[in-house]
């Protein structure tokens, strides 16, 4: 319908997503389950060598809704790199085996009884996901590609691995603001595309209702945030206080996976619209996605 390209920008450039790497997870986790590689009630334990017994406890369920309770620390600028756990993953100690890095560190609660954002736990359910998908299926380093990537026409898609070559499931996806919109698309249609099923049947609407950890208990929320599993929702969520939704002026049934400095891929099926925008927002407040949203939805209608 519309699309605007800012500077030396344009539709054949691919662009980091940051974490809507993280519903590429989600994603690439569900094409795994369809084809019994792995189930959501596995442990960690079961597919990676884990140093700390503890972390057995952690289930793939936990990872993918943000529950595992694993004493982890989400930040990125304004603070020390030394007090985030992120930058010390991707950049610090843990950057030559990330999935090890983040299953050693301490449960703070036990699995599944609060809500924590974390780039860790995404990276480490995609890193269980692929170490299953090469023992029981030899396909652990195509696996993306071959399933997701190539079937729904994301041909610049890029994911990048750490030292150990696990793909970095939490933030670093590449491709064009078309190709992530073919993955909005995806979603959009129940995880189909042209008659074939990608994603079990259900992954879609279990993604995109409020988890249960969040309900029960979310840490360190801003205000509006609304998760489900590995995808941000347009829902209040009275449990945890939160009585608005998130972008008022968009249909409720919307939900985006959505980056740090702007990324967001929105998806709104009762309209039948995928929203796609790439940014580089270094200015806290710059931006307002409700907003955007609502006006994209005007070009729509």
């Amino acid at each position: 319908v519309y699309e605007k390209y800012f500077g030396t920008f344009g539709p054949m450039k691919r662009h980091i997503a940051w974490s809507v790497t993280k519903s590429v997870t989600n994603a690439l986790t569900g094409m795994a389950v369809l084809r019994n590689a792995v189930n959501l009630e596995d442990s960690i334990c079961d597919h990676l060598e884990v140093r700390k017994a503890a972390s057995c406890q952690v289930k793939l369920k936990h990872l993918l809704q943000f529950s595992s309770g694993f004493d982890w620390t989400e930040i990125y600028e304004d603070k020390s790199n030394q007090a985030s756990s992120v930058l010390a993953m991707l950049y610090g100690e843990g950057h030559r085996d990330m999935a090890s890095f983040v299953a050693e560190h301490r449960l703070r609660d036990a699995p599944g009884t609060t809500f924590m954002y974390s780039t860790g736990e995404s990276l480490l359910l995609l890193s269980a996901v692929q170490e299953s998908v090469q023992k029981t299926l030899q396909k652990g380093d195509v696996f993306p590609w071959e399933w997701l990537f190539t079937p729904i026409g994301m041909r610049s898609a890029v994911l990048e691995r750490d030292a150990k070559g696990h793909f970095k499931g939490g933030s670093h996806a590449f491709a064009t603001p078309r190709d992530f919109a073919r993955f909005g698309w995806l979603f959009l249609n129940d995880g189909c595309w042209e008659g074939q099923r990608l994603l079990p049947e259900g992954w879609v609407t279990a993604s995109t209702q409020v988890s249960e950890p969040f309900k029960l208990r979310a840490l360190e929320v801003e205000s509006g945030d609304a998760q489900g599993q590995m995808w941000w929702l347009n829902k209040a969520v009275p449990e945890q206080g939160l009585n608005d939704v998130p972008w008022p002026d968009v249909p409720g049934d919307a939900y985006a996976a959505r980056g740090h400095w702007g990324q967001s891929v929105t998806v709104i099926p009762s309209l039948d619209v995928v929203v796609v925008r790439v940014a580089d927002d270094r200015e806290s407040g710059a931006f307002d996605l409700n907003q955007f949203l609502s006006l994209a939805l005007a070009l729509v209608r």
